[in-house]
């Protein structure tokens, strides 16, 4: 059994204050097993808060080893080689370090308004939501702005009007995003990452298909290159965003190997004997272990990706990384947050209090749950709405007690097997609200469409239990913005107890709870 021993203090520590030792009959702590756990876990104790990129810089006197640091409210952190001094600002207090984020798609979705100009919305998603809480650079977006405009002056205005935000497009035509976004990233990387085993018959059938989805997968990541390449200044950092493009550090340091460049996945990382089953596994680890920084949502998805180096490319493991005939590439866990200050002060806006009125009206009397997802096979959803029809068959008493409200963001809509998933979602609501619903209320409000801002922030307010049902996912974000948004209600309050996020046990924010 372990115990605390008080040892007298030491010169120069504050009167009073003392030092604690533990120790036990026969260990402090179980010492994890493999070679891989020890030194992930030495790793992380031995740097809390900051993740050493590089060596003492030569030449500077009394510079400090650049770091990364954790930003609350962002995605994980992005490279800061700067961390010995604050950063430059400009004029107007803007600080003068940039950052150029590269990520599949921008954070915007683009559409037209009635006269024809092209309009801008911000998207959903965990990974838009989390890069909003990145402060203190010169961010520059690079990515696919989700539409393919021919070139020529709706191209030219498009470009126009997403430059006024700081975002630089890659256009790719119909065929590239079929083959490397629907083809390699979402029915070969997305699936195995989250644990679903390729078909290796089907693969077997389609070795071409496969072929062409890999060749399209390399094109577009060279692509992405040569759109940073054009953008690229002396001293900017590059934050590669995802498994889309995991090609893409071997890329840039191919062209400029100086270039500081950290590499984040926003999915789980599957263990070692998952991910060996992927064809192209050494050609992907390979290039993402050219990045400086490659970080993760957890420690067990770190290790994971350290322990396949070290099993599928015979490289060392160290505390730090993973080193590779001398270069060292470091590996940590960032976890992902959101910008609370965001959700809390849209809680004072006229809009959101004029639509938390409503729906307060609209829901007297019932208990509202909420579920908040992309349409996505691995969120959950059908397992949730089975679940919800199992309590109002076993509970008929709550049928006009209680009220699941989904929102499902469509995704993917082109993909035969979210179609499919679609389809068995309306069944599965069409038949729980026709066996319990009556002429006055349905139980289950399903909605394929995706909320404004100040729509989701109102119904958040309003929501007595938030379901997160994921079965396996990378790090979801709708029970940080649900609390976010329980400001008056003090996230549990007395007078709505039941007010709390309801979180599936697979989901990684879970850890980040306790």
């Amino acid at each position: 059994m372990a115990c605390i021993e008080r040892v007298p203090s030491v010169p120069g520590m504050p009167e009073g204050k003392t030092l604690e030792r533990a120790h036990s009959n026969q260990e402090v702590q179980r010492v994890p097993p493999s070679r891989v756990d020890r030194l992930l876990l030495q790793r992380m104790r031995k740097s809390q808060s900051t993740t050493v990129l590089f060596g003492d810089q030569p030449g500077v006197p009394g510079a400090e080893s650049p770091g990364v640091h954790p930003r609350a409210g962002g995605a994980g952190a992005p490279p800061d080689f700067c961390a010995a001094a604050p950063h430059p600002a400009l004029a107007d207090g803007r600080a003068s370090q940039r950052l150029i984020v590269v990520a599949n798609r921008l954070p915007v979705s683009a559409y037209r308004d009635p006269e024809g100009k092209w309009q801008l919305q911000v998207s959903a998603g965990g990974l838009v939501s989390a890069l909003m809480g990145v402060a203190h650079f010169q961010t520059k977006w690079i990515g696919w702005p989700g539409v393919y405009v021919e070139a020529g002056p709706e191209r030219d205005a498009l470009t126009s009007a997403l430059h006024g935000e700081g975002y630089a497009p890659v256009y790719l035509d119909q065929k590239m995003v079929d083959l490397h976004y629907n083809g390699f990233c979402n029915s070969v990387l997305w699936q195995l990452f989250h644990y679903v085993p390729l078909n290796i018959d089907s693969k077997l059938s389609e070795t071409r298909t496969l072929q062409f989805q890999w060749a399209a997968h390399q094109m577009v990541n060279r692509i992405f290159g040569d759109a940073v390449m054009q953008h690229y200044q002396e001293g900017d950092i590059i934050w590669v965003q995802d498994y889309h493009l995991m090609l893409l550090p071997a890329v840039l340091k191919e062209r400029r190997p100086n270039m500081k460049v950290g590499f984040f996945l926003h999915t789980p990382f599957p263990s070692s004997e998952i991910y060996r089953t992927l064809p192209v596994r050494e050609e992907l680890l390979r290039s993402v272990l050219r990045a400086d920084l490659i970080g993760f949502h957890t420690y067990d998805y770190a290790r994971h990706f350290v322990s396949a180096c070290t099993r599928i490319l015979g490289l060392e493991a160290t505390p730090e990384g993973v080193e590779d005939d001398g270069s060292l590439t470091h590996v940590a866990a960032f976890p992902i947050g959101i910008d609370p200050d965001r959700f809390t002060a849209a809680l004072g806006a006229p809009e959101v209090r004029a639509n938390v009125a409503q729906l307060l009206n609209r829901y007297a009397g019932r208990k509202v749950m909420l579920g908040v997802d992309r349409l996505d096979m691995i969120k959950g959803i059908p397992q949730k709405l089975l679940a919800f029809e199992k309590f109002l068959e076993e509970h008929p008493e709550w049928c006009d007690r209680v009220l699941l409200v989904q929102i499902a963001v469509p995704s993917r809509t082109d993909v035969p097997e979210y179609q499919r998933l679609r389809s068995m979602v309306h069944e599965v609501v069409g038949r729980i609200n026709g066996r319990y619903g009556t002429l006055t209320h349905v139980p289950i409000y399903h909605l394929d469409r995706q909320l404004s801002f100040h729509e989701l922030v109102a119904l958040y307010a309003i929501t007595d239990v938030a379901l997160v049902t994921s079965l396996r996912d990378g790090m979801n974000l709708v029970s940080y913005e649900y609390v976010a948004c329980q400001r008056d209600n003090a996230g549990w309050s007395a007078a709505r107890p039941s007010r709390c996020p309801a979180l599936r046990r697979w989901r990684r924010c879970c850890a980040s709870w306790r």
